[in-house]
């Protein structure tokens, strides 16, 4: 009975502690929100953030993945034999290639071509030639029989003059008109022979005219069957010279492998490259290709090979764009050729390309987020004790900061967002709007007389050809 009184007291005097805890919890909570209610902070001087104007080195910079290729290489392409339009095979499918990266000596195997296709076309070349042969000897037996029946015909058409003079020799001593009708049958019968004569050779020139085109097509068949059987024995492929076999790609980009169809038009299988010389193929989207241009500086960083650094040049830019996969963006070719030690480098490796397209030593810049602007200009929030809204003439941008030319100096204070009064606040630099309007002005100009100087070369060079080809322009 004492044990249980005990342990009631116990819970009565734990209820009355958690009692006073909550009442100060309480207490504390309502005298914390009279304090945020009755003393707000200031709005505009919370959301103030701001920065200085920089100077120094500012760089304009393009990011782009690329991937390594050799500069030179040895391609492996499908047989020349191949391109003949005997032969009659537009496309043949890989049947066996080694591993991409073999290392080959000059002479090793390399990959295998389809051989059916080959033999399908020789098959058909076969049973032509067995019937441009037949064809060939029918001509022969034809020509023979022909010439044989007009021989017959010319030696009748002799006999005939003969039987004819014997008459009119014996005609002599009868009279006029039978002798007359004698020579009259003679020169009938020789006019005959002339023609059957004539005739012979006509028809001797056209036999052997016809089994000369019988034997010129089964020259044809046998010269086809022939090209077949070389372009067979070469269907085997080789290494022109020792190397890392690396894969083709093919008209879509994929890269060559067993069941890939090549042609005489996409012949690529495969290339040797040297590796002495490196490039890194690298897309750059359409609306930084502007600013890349060949002999730019690049800092490449090689992903397989993290602490490894090296320096490159652009060595050529992509005049005409294409689609990027699933997208209507477009990206323009960049290659790259790459300095340094390419020790260790390897073709299809990938790149991380920092393309240096401008710099410029001892600059003004800011942050862009900090340039504010409405239709006609561009200014910033400028704080020298008071906020005004500075006028800026900006050049060239990269990611982040914008170059400026004038409106702010070193180590003024800019706002990187926009106080609450800035309807309110009176604009500074009128002078900078008015220069930077009367400079697009002379730019716009002068862009007009230079489309003004080309149509007029344009004209003049059509003048000059026209007159040169003896024509007339008639202008309307």
């Amino acid at each position: 009975m004492l044990n249980k009184l005990k342990l009631f007291k116990r819970k009565q005097k734990t209820k009355t502690m958690n009692r006073k805890l909550w009442l100060t919890a309480i207490i504390v909570v309502v005298v914390l929100l009279i304090a945020f209610f009755a003393f707000p902070r200031s709005k505009t001087e919370s959301a103030r953030i701001s920065t200085t104007v920089s100077k120094g080195k500012f760089e304009i910079l393009v990011f782009a993945s690329g991937q390594l290729e050799a500069q030179n290489s040895e391609n492996i392409t499908v047989p020349e034999d191949l391109k003949d339009r005997d032969i009659r095979v537009y496309e043949i499918k890989i049947t066996d290639i080694v591993e991409e990266g073999t290392v080959v000596d000059s002479g090793e195997y390399v990959a295998t071509l389809d051989q059916k296709a080959i033999e399908e076309e020789m098959n058909k070349a076969k049973e032509e030639l067995e019937q441009s042969f037949n064809s060939f000897e029918d001509a022969k037996m034809d020509s023979n029989l022909n010439l044989s029946n007009y021989r017959d015909q010319i030696i009748n058409a002799q006999e005939q003059v003969e039987e004819v003079q014997i008459i009119l020799d014996e005609s002599k001593y009868e009279s006029p008109s039978v002798i007359r009708k004698a020579e009259m049958d003679l020169d009938k019968a020789k006019r005959k022979l002339a023609q059957e004569k004539k005739g012979y050779e006509l028809k001797e020139r056209q036999a052997i005219s016809k089994v000369e085109r019988r034997k010129i097509d089964l020259n044809q068949k046998q010269k086809r069957i022939n090209k077949l059987e070389a372009v067979y024995n070469s269907l085997i492929i080789t290494a022109p010279k020792a190397g890392m076999v690396i894969y083709g790609k093919g008209q879509m980009g994929e890269k060559i492998a067993v069941g890939t169809t090549v042609s005489p038009w996409m012949p690529m299988i495969a290339t040797l490259p040297d590796l002495s010389a490196m490039l890194s193929i690298t897309y750059v989207n359409e609306i930084d290709i502007s600013k890349v241009k060949t002999k730019q500086k690049v800092f490449l960083g090689i992903d397989a090979i993290p602490g490894k650094q090296l320096e490159g040049e652009i060595v050529s830019v992509a005049n005409i764009g294409q689609p990027m996969p699933k997208s209507d963006a477009k990206v323009f070719e960049v290659k790259i050729r790459v300095f340094g030690d390419v020790t260790g480098l390897k073709p299809a490796m990938t790149t991380s390309n920092i393309i240096q397209t401008a710099v410029f030593q001892d600059t003004l810049f800011i942050p862009t987020e900090a340039v504010f602007e409405n239709d006609s200009l561009q200014y910033v929030y400028l704080n020298n004790g008071k906020i005004t809204k500075q006028i800026v003439d900006l050049g060239d941008q990269n990611d982040n900061y914008s170059l400026v030319r004038k409106g702010v100096k070193e180590g003024d204070e800019i706002l990187l967002s926009e106080p609450q009064n800035a309807e309110e606040l009176d604009f500074n630099g009128m002078d900078i709007y008015l220069e930077i309007k009367e400079r697009k002005a002379r730019e716009e100009e002068e862009e007009k007389k230079a489309v003004e100087r080309d149509k007029k070369k344009s004209f003049k060079l059509q003048q000059k050809k026209s007159s040169g080809s003896g024509g007339m322009i008639i202008f309307g």
